[in-house]
């Protein structure tokens, strides 16, 4: 079992230094298992974004693959790949593989899920840079690290430019008191006796020093879609704090993002977290279904549901979620609606009208396999439970 992340042993826990790096632009084997001793850093490599984020930059020559060795790292339990141009896919197959930090053992490789989910509007950017960028991978405490990218033929044989690896550790810059918030991760219930209980950003850890712009609001909740996280399936639910956390780092600090795009973020206990910051109840704008984030609201399950199959729990805040969002503007969980696209993203073009679902998949606004198969298959479900509450 993997240790639990917010406690001071994970946090106290060290690597005497981050390893030598020759950045391939050739060959792709898999290296040894053994592995390589610590040394001094290179320029360039694993510069600090501070409150948990580091950067490791993929150069090289060749403008077709990018390969990182083996090596140790600082400890870190997620990471993601992104890139410079916001709007660009990675036309190509981004795989890694890690070390555990307890074991000492090597992970299989593993592929990143390249969905790119860009913000419609500026407020919901820090700054100009925003990164288009895969899903973040939870991968447990780890400190070894090695990748590699390959561009895909529809790409002309060419990745995109600034390629860097964002590496999360959930538990630095934390205090004693915000570990044990997030440890305990006490629910608490606001306003109305039919609102789900909702596991406050306090209760996660989230730093608000980082969430430079207050939240932009929109008219009403019109629909809700549902996403998953598409990370790791092996995970505590004690753990989950930490993954929002870290989810959270991801998304403002290695994407550029003002906060966390998700409103709701669910895990497999069926314990619901308050996502982006604005207040639960109100119809705060998100960044979590490029084109529909205007009068929608989205709920991410943590997890890989193209593997993972649903739980009651989950199922059942899902549909709790949902219905009451949507009922405090009158509207029936199992019914339609018309909504305009904001942008064209790869599936619907700007200004075109589509009919969805009140409760939808991500992929029904997006070009996207979110929310894995399993869990769009339960979407009739969870519509069904939603109305009947």
């Amino acid at each position: 079992m993997i240790p639990n992340l917010l406690g001071r042993t994970a946090r106290a826990a060290t690597v005497a230094g981050l390893a030598a790096v020759v950045l391939a632009t050739t060959g792709l084997a898999a290296p040894s298992a053994a592995a390589p001793a610590p040394a001094p850093v290179p320029a360039g490599f694993a510069a600090d974004g501070g409150h948990g984020l580091r950067h490791v930059t993929l150069d090289g020559a060749d403008p077709a693959r990018r390969a990182l060795p083996a090596h140790r790292t600082a400890p870190f339990s997620m990471l993601g790949l992104t890139w410079t141009d916001s709007r660009a896919p990675l036309g190509g197959t981004a795989e890694v593989r890690t070390r555990d930090l307890r074991t000492g053992a090597w992970s299989a490789w593993r592929t990143l899920d390249q969905d790119v989910r860009t913000p419609d509007v500026g407020p919901d950017s820090r700054a100009a840079d925003v990164r288009a960028g895969t899903q973040p991978l939870w991968t447990g405490p780890s400190d070894g690290l090695q990748v590699r990218v390959t561009a895909g033929p529809d790409a002309g044989a060419r990745l995109p430019a600034g390629l860097r690896v964002e590496l999360v550790d959930p538990t630095a810059g934390a205090t004693d008191a915000e570990t044990e918030t997030e440890t305990d991760r006490t629910p608490t219930a606001v306003t109305s006796a039919t609102q789900p209980v909702v596991t406050p950003r306090s209760g996660w850890g989230a730093d608000e020093s980082l969430v430079l712009n207050p939240p932009t609001y929109t008219t009403e909740t019109k629909a809700v879609f549902v996403h998953h996280t598409a990370g790791s399936n092996d995970y505590t639910c004690d753990q989950s704090a930490g993954i929002v956390r870290s989810i959270f780092l991801y998304h403002v600090q290695g994407q550029g993002w003002n906060d966390i795009g998700y409103h709701f973020l669910v895990d497999t206990c069926g314990t619901v977290f308050e996502g982006r910051a604005g207040g639960v109840d109100q119809p705060v704008l998100g960044a979590q279904t490029y084109g529909f984030n205007t009068d929608t609201a989205g709920i991410a399950v943590l997890g890989d549901y193209n593997t993972a199959v649903s739980t009651p729990p989950v199922l059942d805040a899902i549909a709790h979620v949902a219905g009451w969002k949507l009922g405090l503007y009158g509207y029936d969980p199992a019914g339609t609606v018309n909504l305009t696209a904001a942008a064209d993203n790869g599936r619907y073009k700007k200004g075109q009208v589509v009919t969805m679902k009140r409760i939808s998949g991500h992929r029904d606004g997006y070009p996207t396999e979110c929310p894995g198969e399993h869990l769009y298959a339960d979407l009739p479900a969870i519509r069904q439970l939603a109305v009947t509450g």
